[in-house]
Parts: C-alpha cells; structure tokens; sequence
C-alpha cells in the first residue's frame, strides 16, 4: 500500500473513529437531569418542554428538580445528582473553590431583579445606615455577592453589619415578622416582599454592580457528552430569545410552574433579562472579580481562577 493510500485510510479511520465515540456517548445519555429555581428561562423551557421536544426523538427523557437557591443545585452538581442547572454569581465561584465538579456552560448578564429591601415603614434610608442592623440573605448566593460589594460601595465593611444566613423560604417570614431589619434577595422572592409582605427597595443591584447569572454543567457530563450539553444550551438559547419578546406569556408560565401568584411573576418577567450567550472575556473578567473579592474577605478557603473551569465545546 502507498503512503498516501495508507495515510488516506488512516484519516478516514480516525474519522469514523471520533464518530464512533460521539455516538456512543450520546447514546449513553438517558435522561438529562435539570436543576432550576423559582424564575427564569429553564421555568419556560419546562412549561413549554422544549428540551423533552428537542431531546424525546433522540430517546433521551429530561428530569426537572426544584432548587430554593443555587449552593444547594451546586452541591447537587458536584454529586452528579444533576446535570445543568441555572444559579447566579456567587454558587459557581463558592462551589469551584471547594474542588466541586462543575463548569461555566453559558452566560446571561442580570440587569434587574434583586437588591435589597427594607420594610416599609423602616427608618433606615441610606446605606450607611446598614451599620449594626441585621442583614438577611442566603450565604454563597448572588445575594451574598450584593451584599459585599454594596457595603463596600458605601464605605462600610462585613463586620460592620450582623449577618443572617438564611434560605429565601425562611427569610421571607423572618423579613415580614421583623426578625432581620433587612433582606438581601433576588426575584420573584424581591418582588413577593416588596409588593406582599411590606418591603421598600433600598437597593437595586443594578445601581451597585454588573451581575451575571450562569448556566453551569457537571463537570463530567460535559466531558463526556459535549455534543449533547451544546444542544441543551442551544435549546436554552433559543428558549432565552422567545422569552425576550413574550413577558406575559413568561408570567404565565413562571407562575403557572411555581404557584406564585401572577402579578408577583409579572413584575419579575417585565424586569429580567433571558439573554443567553457564551462565557465572554468580560463576563470571566468580572466572575474573576467577585471571587477575588470574596477570598479577600475570608468568605471562601482558596483563590480561584474562574477561566479554568469555562467550557469550551471541542467534542465537533
């Protein structure tokens, strides 16, 4: 046999190969699990099944699991109990400098939709005059993050506040009965306390910080079947761009999947952002920037370089 023949027949092995292998590990793939919260484009995604339309012909079935915040989904993750979930800022960055088994799928930047509240007939009215209170929020969450860079915006430091960790089931009672003076918190549990349960916004996220959210994957899941994780973030994707031109139909559905009322999910759906699209340069940048500011205050036990862990499909 020539060389050229040889190297031809090489090729082509190799190619069919790679094939092989991609094949296989789709067909390993039996079920999807999926994690979500009490908002965004994974609640429409499964009001409207499009990952079990998308993914039903490949004989792959979608599991759904409810989740009150993201550092229990990033524990959930790091097991393998799930595969690909939605969490905001904070999770990923506590979740990766404990060692756990995940990575950054896709990003969407958060333009509203969480701050921090204060009851309504509350004296305090400024930042600063968080000095001393009582501050309630779900540790490792996005919240936490808010918090952080909030007091840092005014001068104040973490010791200058009394923290309450407390999950967004809990915190909503400890907020309404006056356990905490105030709640750190993202929608629609934001938009339950402002509008069920007496808050006043004293700080909206926006006017303090850029945010993103993430779309994150189990480590091994995303080694292993690529080709099936890209198709989860395309249905994502395309799910995200539906949602931008159809808020009332999102409310619908968000409060459709989560039984809360239809003006809380309204106000929600009216104020996000569904945008979905890759881990750029500048949303690595300012991930990198939240987990160094939380090593630098002690709140978790190692530096962490973000970009270690953003997932780049090669599985082609």
């Amino acid at each position: 046999m020539k060389r050229r023949e040889f190297l031809k027949l090489s090729l082509s092995t190799a190619a069919i190969a790679a094939v092989s292998r991609h094949a296989r590990a789709e067909a390993a793939v039996e079920e999807i699990r999926i994690g979500y919260q009490k908002n965004g484009v994974l609640v429409v995604a499964r009001r409207q099944a499009t990952l079990e339309n998308h993914f039903k012909p490949l004989g792959i079935d979608v599991k759904w699991v409810e989740f009150s915040s993201g550092p229990p989904m990033m524990e959930a993750m790091n097991v393998g109990s799930i595969d690909y979930g939605a969490v905001g800022d904070s999770p990923p960055v506590f979740a990766q400098s404990a060692g756990a088994a995940m990575v950054y799928a896709a990003g969407q930047p958060i333009t509203n939709g969480q701050g921090i509240l204060v009851p309504r007939t509350s004296a305090i009215r400024s930042i600063t005059e968080l000095r001393g209170k009582r501050l309630g929020f779900t540790k490792g969450s996005s919240a936490h993050n808010i918090v952080v860079q909030t007091l840092e915006k005014a001068g104040l430091t973490y010791a200058d506040i009394t923290p309450v960790y407390l999950t967004p089931p809990d915190a909503g009672p400890a907020f309404a009965n006056g356990s905490i003076d105030a709640w750190a918190i993202w929608d629609p549990y934001f938009a339950i306390g402002e509008i069920k349960q007496n808050g006043r916004i004293l700080v909206n996220a926006a006017e303090i910080t850029k945010t993103n959210s993430f779309y994150i994957a189990n480590r091994d899941f995303a080694k292993n079947h690529g080709p099936v994780l890209q198709q989860i973030i395309d249905v994502t994707t395309s799910t995200a761009k539906w949602a931008e031109t159809h808020r009332d139909e999102v409310a619908r559905a968000l409060s459709a999947v989560t039984n809360i009322p239809l003006d809380i999910q309204t106000v929600a759906a009216n104020r996000s952002s569904f945008a979905v699209g890759p881990i750029t340069e500048d949303i690595i940048l300012t991930q990198q920037g939240v987990a160094d500011r939380f090593f630098k205050l002690g709140l978790i036990p190692r530096q962490i370089t973000v970009r270690d862990i953003v997932w780049r499909n090669t599985q082609t």
